[in-house]
């Protein structure tokens, strides 16, 4: 069985070093999708994680989401005895943590808000040294996909999306989360230990990510194809909803600042051996928070005609 690579991060440190940067390095260019164990988030948070996030969903969310769209119109298609599948609505129940929104956090979970902060910091720090190596491998300067989102300190996003994928028994009519990839830069996803469903799109098959205690899953967003001039790709990946378990899933999201200027690396950018002085970038140039506007209302359509459609803002 085909599985995404899983790389034990500790050794970065150590003799294995060289051999570690080679695993991440084809994490990113051949998969775009790799499971980090030994990642240095400490397992008792990690536990502590766990606990709030599924007291939250059972004292802040459930009920909410037994009367969402999703349930709603799922409950229409299977009493109305059609065939057919719900393709314009997911089964997820989801909320955003950020910064600066600290009074839409859950307010009824014991610890929530403390556990979550502290989680964040960790993760946090866990991305940029992901990028660092990413900066690394990719033969740019330490710290320059860092300072690419920050825009001069302006501040790159982010930001921790805390998703729930409830049992459904209809899971053939839904999809829990629809295919797309990522607009941002890069993601670290803590998902459940037990429930499975998440899936990435590798050579034309579905592949399951499967579930690994306490490892971080990292995958490379729109932004990090773009920096990279398609040296690293985003990649396609969905969620399927399952007639068992609640799946948890905790993705942090490490993105450019909206002001931020993208564009590939001019160490990426290749020479075009006719015309010496002449370089040749495939992507394009653009403002981060115009590419968010594009996004948004193309989510789950093909990827190129995003970089085509900011292009020409």
């Amino acid at each position: 069985m085909t599985t995404i690579p899983v790389i034990d991060f500790s050794k970065l440190d150590g003799e294995e070093r060289a051999h570690t940067l080679a695993q991440i390095s084809k994490g990113c260019e051949e998969w775009g999708f790799f499971q980090l164990v030994n990642h240095g988030i400490p397992l008792e948070l990690l536990e502590r994680v766990k606990k709030v996030g599924g007291e939250c969903f059972k004292l802040e969310r459930e009920e909410v989401f037994k009367k969402s769209r999703a349930v709603n119109l799922l409950n229409e298609l299977v009493e109305s005895n059609k065939n057919g599948k719900l393709e314009n609505v997911d089964w997820e129940d989801v909320f955003l943590l950020t910064d600066d929104n600290h009074n839409e956090w859950p307010s009824k979970t014991p610890q929530f808000k403390e556990t979550m902060r502290e989680y964040r910091s960790e993760v946090k720090k866990l991305a940029e040294r992901v990028m660092e190596v990413m900066d690394e491998n990719l033969g740019l300067s330490k710290g320059y996909i860092k300072k690419a989102f920050n825009n001069n300190n302006n501040g790159a996003f982010f930001g921790t999306k805390v998703s729930h994928y409830p049992p459904c028994q209809h899971p053939e009519k839904v999809n829990g989360l629809r295919a797309h990839t990522d607009a941002g830069g890069v993601i670290l996803l803590f998902q459940d230990d037990q429930v499975d469903g998440l899936q990435i799109l590798k050579d034309g098959q579905w592949i399951d990510v499967l579930p690994i205690p306490n490892a971080i899953v990292i995958n490379t967003g729109d932004q990090i194809e773009v920096l990279s001039n398609g040296k690293y790709k985003s990649v396609w990946h969905r969620v399927l909803a399952k007639p068992y378990g609640n799946r948890r899933s905790i993705a942090s999201f490490y993105n450019p600042s909206l002001k931020a200027t993208i564009s590939p690396a001019p160490e990426l950018v290749i020479v075009d051996e006719k015309e010496v002085d002449q370089l040749i970038a495939t992507y394009p140039t653009f403002v981060f928070g115009n590419y968010m506007n594009v996004y948004n209302e193309q989510k789950f359509l093909p990827k190129e005609p995003r970089f085509q459609a900011v292009a020409a803002i």
